[in-house]
């Protein structure tokens, strides 16, 4: 990955793209998308001359505000249900697959040194795990020099769909911490320190002497942190990498849910990487349809000409077979007039 973004620009939870005569889009929502939603943003504004802003204040901000109606569209790591959608008159789609990692700061362990499985992982989270030469983590690396150190949890403070897809992981692999602390985008985190956005939780990490944290994939590459293969839910050890990320993703099929109703968390499979997720993207169905429209023509230029620059960033894009039924959504759910009847598909 050569592209680099600075935490600091990350934190200051702002993208914007200047344009002084041209449309304006607002968006608000998941941190985990930002790296290349900035990019897609920027390289947008120099194809249309729009400006897209997005705030990058995590996935409960996101839907709190496409909600309240003060954007034109967010984004959340966590999928709405059904029923929930149709309360609010929100739309929700999948824009590309995100990918979460264990990061870590203990001296002398390199990036892929350590592998860890979600239930040695679950019980670092409920303080169960207090060093990093427990025996539980040291039968998982024999030949691993692990100092007698203490663990520092670090987890997201605000409400994250990062969060939700890595507690859900923890319930599927821990069954006590799902009835202890269960899954959302906010928990009681029984040990840890808090860090706003992905950009907080690396920074922290970073920061400290034996902290562990969780960050979506781009964040651990860009801020060259040291991350940890795991155990998959078919036993194997896996790197994380894009055809772990896609062996995961391979099994997204969204044609049997309603409102693309999917979480992706402990796929099987002997490639697939563990913590995987959809992002999805929210918009108003009660939205004027020319606004509407001017979100479409960004996202649909992002789920075709920006599938480039997700894959340079560790995202993984969806198959033409997808994008078909994302855009056939579109027609169905915010009519023909906000779509356009395939005006967006003709810019490709």
């Amino acid at each position: 990955m050569k592209r680099s973004l600075l935490t600091a620009l990350a934190m200051s939870a702002a993208l914007v793209s200047v344009s002084a005569s041209a449309a304006s889009l607002n968006g608000a929502g998941g941190t985990a998308i930002y790296p290349v939603l900035q990019v897609w943003a920027q390289n947008y504004n120099q194809k249309t001359g729009t400006a897209v802003n997005y705030q990058a204040i995590g996935s409960g901000g996101g839907i709190a505000q496409i909600k309240a109606k003060t954007v034109d569209f967010a984004n959340s790591d966590k999928p709405l249900k059904p029923e929930e959608l149709d309360q609010a008159g929100l739309v929700q789609f999948p824009q590309v697959i995100i990918s979460i990692v264990p990061v870590l700061n203990v001296p002398g362990i390199k990036p892929g040194q350590l592998v860890i499985d979600g239930k040695t992982l679950a019980e670092i989270y409920l303080g169960n795990i207090k060093t990093w030469n427990d025996p539980a983590i040291k039968a998982l690396n024999p030949k691993a020099n692990l100092p007698d150190m203490a663990i520092t949890v670090v987890h997201r403070s605000d409400g994250s769909g990062t969060t939700f897809n890595f507690t859900n992981y923890l319930g599927k692999a821990d069954p006590y911490w799902q009835t202890k602390v269960g899954s959302d985008t906010s928990v009681e985190w029984p040990v840890g320190l808090g860090g706003k956005g992905n950009a907080g939780v690396a920074a922290y990490v970073q920061q400290t002497q034996g902290a562990i944290g969780y960050v979506e994939f781009a964040y651990a590459i860009q801020n060259h942190m040291v991350h940890m293969d795991m155990i998959n839910a078919d036993g194997k050890r896996v790197k994380p990498t894009m055809d772990a990320f896609q062996a995961a993703a391979g099994n997204a099929d969204f044609s049997k849910v309603k409102d693309f109703y999917l979480i992706l968390t402990n796929q099987p499979g002997a490639k697939s990487w563990p913590i995987t997720a959809a992002t999805y993207m929210l918009m108003r169905k009660d939205y004027p349809a020319d606004k509407n429209d001017d979100v479409l023509k960004f996202l649909d230029y992002a789920l075709h000409d920006g599938q480039a620059d997700s894959r340079k960033l560790d995202y993984v894009p969806f198959p033409a077979s997808v994008v078909k039924q994302i855009e056939a959504s579109w027609t169905a759910q915010l009519g023909a007039s906000a779509w356009g009847g395939g005006k967006t598909a003709a810019m490709h």
